[in-house]
């Protein structure tokens, strides 16, 4: 399926997926609410919801003058990969990470926080700069925008029904018994919803962008050590900031998981990736 599909697929199942929910806790009336607000969230998850994860993380946009080497290594890739220059954030945290967003890349950024400038050397940066700019050539970073709002809004309205439930005791139908079951069942599903659809466009977007990404920077055993440093990096210094609906943007997620909470990652292994990544640099015959 293309990303354009998929976007369109996306956008319907955030509106079906908000009707029921809005069904679910009002009836009649929170279903005609969660129309309103299913057509809102859709609007403004195209053409705002970039500018929104950036503002969520507190990004900064950067001239050339301020970040000349970032810049440099970006426009070469650009031009390896026959994009347009992204626009460029810094993110003020020490836990090293990145992640590229924008509806096109003719409207696409790249973000990286101070951390990951201070970890790599220029290789590793290169490796990963590429895999960002190997996500807005294959246009996932409208979907990955789009799925970070949908997840975003599921929560929130899973919560809603929760509090709807505790001091109302579940809404009321026609005949006035309490609705609780449905309510319940919302709680307890939407959330387990929300991480699956994750799941579903993540792992295999980071496959693809780590070998494309190799690909356009020709260093693939770069970016495997990137992604070592990176795992260690996030392990280390967790980003506290990090918000569970926006974690499948980073090349890699930047919520520390212990135990079983590793199988529901929305990333693949970092063991799995750098296994890739080693396979195919001998593919291409290159050591570096």
């Amino acid at each position: 399926m293309s990303n354009t599909l998929k976007t369109v697929f996306l956008m319907t199942l955030m509106m079906v997926l908000l009707l029921a929910i809005g069904n679910a806790i009002g009836g009649k009336s929170g279903l005609m609410i969660a129309l309103v607000f299913s057509l809102l969230m859709n609007f403004f998850a195209y053409w705002f919801s970039d500018k929104i994860v950036l503002a969520m993380y507190g990004a900064k946009k950067v001239t050339e003058a301020e970040a000349p080497k970032l810049y440099s290594i970006i426009r070469s890739l650009t031009t390896r990969a026959g994009l347009p220059m992204p626009k460029v954030y810094i993110i003020p945290s020490l836990t090293p990470n990145a992640f590229a967003t924008g509806r096109n890349p003719q409207n696409a950024a790249v973000a990286v926080t101070e951390g990951i400038l201070r970890l790599l050397d220029e290789n590793e940066l290169e490796g990963v700069l590429a895999h960002e700019l190997a996500h807005i050539k294959n246009r996932d970073i409208l979907t990955a925008t789009i799925v970070a709002t949908m997840v975003g809004a599921i929560t929130f309205l899973a919560r809603m029904a929760q509090w709807s439930l505790f001091f109302f005791g579940g809404s009321r139908d026609r005949e006035g018994n309490a609705n609780w079951i449905a309510e319940l069942l919302l709680i307890i599903l939407a959330p387990i919803a929300a991480v699956l659809i994750q799941l579903a466009i993540s792992r295999a977007r980071e496959f693809a962008a780590d070998e494309d990404g190799a690909r356009i920077s020709n260093k693939p055993l770069a970016l495997a050590s990137a992604l070592k440093k990176l795992a260690r990096g996030v392990e280390s210094i967790p980003m506290e900031e990090a918000k569970p609906e926006t974690a499948h943007m980073f090349i890699v997620n930047p919520l520390r998981g212990e135990g079983i909470l590793k199988l529901f990652s929305t990333h693949p292994p970092i063991s799995e990736r750098v296994r890739r990544l080693e396979k195919l640099a001998r593919e291409m015959g290159v050591y570096y």
